[in-house]
């Protein structure tokens, strides 16, 4: 089986200033598209098979500067639905909330059209990716790559390691970065974690998996 690539979209102006960004459909920054962009050498390593992104300007925006072509759009890599706490920073919600942590506690009730998320309902909706990605994966050879957003790819990789939902909070993930799951012994493993290119000298060869420091940054 090959690897699961996955790929957090670029800075945005919201991402940047630690604002929740779920439904909100912002561009990435000059920083973000420049990030996304130096992706590409390191998505060309692998042979991917099959591509899916976010219908979330800022990850198919992502997809197309980092080279990933013929991604099929799909809604279920959607970022977390953060209801009420949308566009509201965690500094911001601590003021009345100060215990409050999101990957236990979910969010504050929103309007009809973006009611918010549980953690649990979003990782069933992480259930139904990996479902799509394991189909894909048995249907040719090569590895997977998807392009979505920070808390819902941590979440995702928490259910591909069969950990709770909640356990998505282990996995700190940086804006613009490639992070790889693959197998060992038959078992689901974190090969490479929050790599971005430009934290490694320009004569130096671009890893197909390792770690670099993470932002403390929220998700979108």
């Amino acid at each position: 089986m090959g690897d699961l690539l996955l790929v957090r979209h670029g800075e945005t102006e919201w991402s940047m200033s630690g604002r929740h960004t779920g439904s909100t459909d912002i561009p990435l920054t000059d920083k973000g598209r420049e990030q996304a962009r130096r992706l590409a050498p390191l998505i060309a390593r692998h042979h991917i098979a099959a591509a899916f992104v976010s219908p979330m300007r800022r990850a198919q925006e992502t997809a197309r500067l980092a080279g990933v072509g013929g991604a099929r759009v799909d809604a279920d890599l959607s970022e977390w639905d953060y209801g009420g706490y949308e566009g509201i920073t965690t500094v911001e919600i601590h003021r009345s909330r100060p215990d409050w942590f999101l990957f236990t506690d979910g969010v504050a009730a929103g309007p009809p059209e973006h009611p918010g998320e549980s953690p649990d309902e979003v990782g069933a909706r992480a259930e139904r990716m990996l479902a799509k990605i394991d189909a894909a994966l048995a249907e040719a050879e090569g590895s997977v790559v998807v392009v979505s957003h920070g808390h819902f790819l941590r979440v995702l990789t928490a259910r591909r390691l069969g950990l709770p939902a909640g356990a998505g909070a282990l996995f700190q993930l940086g804006t613009g970065t490639m992070s790889r799951l693959s197998t060992e012994h038959r078992r689901h493993v974190v090969a490479g974690w929050n790599v971005r290119p430009d934290t490694y000298c320009s004569h130096e060869p671009l890893p197909s998996a390792g770690q670099t420091p993470g932002e403390q940054l929220t998700g979108g």
